[in-house]
């Protein structure tokens, strides 16, 4: 199913993969059991929507050291932690890496659930946010360059006679261009171009009513 969330399970103990493994499918979960960080790395797909419960010790890479692989190729993917050892230096380390969740083992089975889920709802928003940033930056490259141009100086705040004056052409062509943009980045109002714009500045998603303030004219 396009919308199946997956776990993947990496811990080098067979009888954990196991257990857990069951729990998670009880749950309505997909899992991928794995018994070493290299096997999960050569299997592992990033496209597939959900979270990782790793375990922090593994016999050829540590848990921390897989974190930081899989951030430096890119990859955001929510991690949760678990440990036999309950190490708070890793722990805090694990969690200013974006963890989601650190647990010590042996888990409680409705603590993991909680935590699972906090991670795939974390997954979740990242991934909306990835796609909504995407079909903006898909907008804007079919934009020209003038409009391009034309669109910057506008929900910088410029009105469309400063902007022609900068440009040396005529008002009235800078209405077109600014029309032109507007239906390209399909926004409904200036507000809503400021809003598509700031949020590629910031790689954020602006809801509600936190939107950035800037003039209108």
């Amino acid at each position: 199913m396009s919308d199946e969330k997956t776990v993947y399970l990496v811990d080098d103990d067979p009888g954990v993969l196991k257990s857990l493994g069951r729990l998670l499918q009880s749950d309505g979960l997909a899992v991928r059991a794995f018994q070493s960080a290299g096997e999960f790395l050569a299997q592992h797909d990033p496209a597939l929507a959900g979270c990782i419960v790793l375990d922090m010790r593994l016999p050829d890479l540590g848990g921390l050291a897989l974190q930081q692989a899989l951030l430096a190729s890119g990859c955001e993917r929510p991690v949760v932690f678990m440990t036999g050892f309950g190490d708070v230096a890793d722990s805090v380390q694990a969690m200013k890496a974006g963890a989601v969740d650190f647990l010590t083992k042996p888990c409680d089975d409705d603590e993991l659930l909680r935590a699972v889920h906090g991670a795939i709802a974390r997954d979740e928003e990242r991934r909306r946010v990835s796609d909504e940033l995407q079909r903006i930056r898909g907008r804007m490259a079919l934009l020209t360059p003038r409009e391009h141009e034309v669109m910057q100086q506008v929900v910088d705040g410029r009105m469309n006679k400063q902007i022609a004056a900068d440009l040396g052409v005529a008002e009235k062509t800078i209405k077109v261009h600014r029309a032109r943009a507007m239906v390209k980045m399909g926004a409904s109002s200036l507000a809503d171009l400021v809003r598509k714009t700031f949020e590629l500045e910031v790689g954020a998603v602006v809801e509600g009513h936190d939107r950035p303030g800037r003039r209108q004219h």
